[in-house]
């Protein structure tokens, strides 16, 4: 961190690291860890590092997304190695480091506003006191970004810890989509992640948010994401979990204005010892808006997955529209899936559903396949890559759906070939 800093930054770093300090580590019978296996936060030995093995040259050639991109971001270690960007006058897109000095007054109106209130406390206020970098998207008032913004963050060294930092602001009647990749240079090395996303879509704006994580099997993610919508604001936000020796994902969506929406999706594919933990929270505080849940996680071998989700709906948040869905697809007899839907209700004239299925492929439908030349092996893959295509359709953006559906079939290759 440099000298240039603003103040404002360097007071609220300073109190995050005392409330690092004096905020408890989670324990067992803390409902908001139930079922997670907590040895996974035991984080010691993880540091910071400004060096990365792979030259910056071939970690930009890994770099692969999308063909035509708004603006892209490489990040190594938090260290920014390569930018590009045609967005529009009137959309401010930088790296965070940079946003802070030329931005301070905006980014502080923005930055982590939002109470962490599902588990993680403890690690938001880690993530605040030691953030250096990330993304920062702001968009001005009826402007249209075409394209996504593509950022990638790439872990590299033995027991490297990044803490990558994305908040984006939607101004009024204005439209974005942004996706962050994270990935490990190495397949072998350990490595952790402590991310965050702010996520605000001003009023009758479009605001969508894509998250891939494809980190090596040894490494280990937290990912808080918060998202405010505000009136007629509409806020997507998918997360694809394919990698990680276990991945935390927290994500609280607010709505705050009439006729706002929020899309919460999920892909999860966990193979062999993999666990994805995810917690969630709907969160209506005006009345006349609409939240939309729907994961999807396929399980393979001795994986766990955990879902625990609440719609909350405020008093006078009447006429509220909320649904919850967690669907488990159970690949094998021995992976576990434990899902806990919620629904705790304020208000009059709401309609509000949740629910959670878990399911295995029947012989039937193996069957039918097979009937028509296809192998046990394929007929179950595909059967499996159709359960996540509808939640990938939702994105209704064809090649960034396409790009999400390239790292679920790597990730279907992975576990044909024997790994997770």
């Amino acid at each position: 961190m440099t000298t240039s800093l603003p103040h404002w930054f360097s007071a609220r770093q300073e109190a995050a690291k005392a409330r690092f300090a004096s905020t408890p580590a989670p324990k067992r019978g803390d409902e908001t860890w139930r079922f997670s296996n907590l040895k996974q936060l035991d984080f010691d030995g993880f540091q910071r590092s400004a060096d990365f093995s792979p030259p910056a040259a071939d970690l930009i050639a890994r770099s692969t997304g999308l063909e035509k991109t708004a603006a892209k971001f490489i990040f190594a270690n938090d260290t920014l190695i390569h930018s590009e960007s045609s967005v529009p006058s009137g959309v401010i897109c930088l790296p965070l480091a940079e946003a802070l000095v030329s931005y301070s007054e905006l980014v502080e109106k923005h930055f982590m506003k939002q109470e962490t209130r599902l588990g993680s406390a403890k690690f938001a206020a880690w993530h605040e006191a030691m953030v250096s970098n990330g993304l920062f998207v702001h968009v001005g008032d009826n402007l249209e970004v075409e394209g996504a913004i593509e950022v990638h963050h790439w872990i590299s060294g033995a027991n490297t810890v990044i803490f990558p930092h994305t908040l984006v602001v939607t101004g009024k009647s204005s439209k974005v989509r942004v996706i962050d990749i994270f990935r490990s240079a190495e397949e072998l090395e350990p490595g952790l992640a402590i991310a965050f996303n702010d996520l605000s879509a001003g009023p009758n704006s479009q605001l969508d948010y894509v998250a891939i994580q494809a980190l090596n099997e040894v490494t280990r993610i937290i990912q808080i994401n918060e998202t405010s919508t505000a009136r007629d604001a509409s806020a997507k936000g998918f997360i694809l979990n394919t990698g990680a020796s276990w991945a935390r994902n927290e994500c609280l969506s607010r709505l705050e204005g009439p006729g706002s929406r929020s899309d919460m999706l999920s892909v999860s594919i966990p193979a062999r010892e993999q666990e994805y933990d995810q917690r969630t929270f709907q969160h209506h505080v005006s009345e006349g808006a609409y939240s939309d849940l729907l994961y999807k996680n396929s399980l393979y071998d001795n994986a766990k997955t955990i879902f625990s989700g609440l719609i909350f709906v405020d008093e006078g948040a009447h006429h509220t529209d909320a649904y919850q869905t967690c669907r488990n697809l159970l690949m094998s007899d021995s992976c576990e899936a434990n899902s806990m839907p919620g629904l705790e209700i304020n208000a009059d004239q709401v309609k509000c559903s949740h629910g959670s299925t878990s399911s295995q492929i029947h012989d039937e439908e193996i069957f039918y396949l097979q009937a028509r030349g296809i192998d046990p092996v394929c007929a179950r893959q595909l059967i499996a890559r159709g359960f996540s295509v509808e939640v990938v359709e939702r994105l209704n953006d064809e090649p960034v759906e396409e790009l999400v559906l390239r790292f679920i079939d790597d990730k279907f290759a992975h576990i044909a070939g024997g790994g997770a």
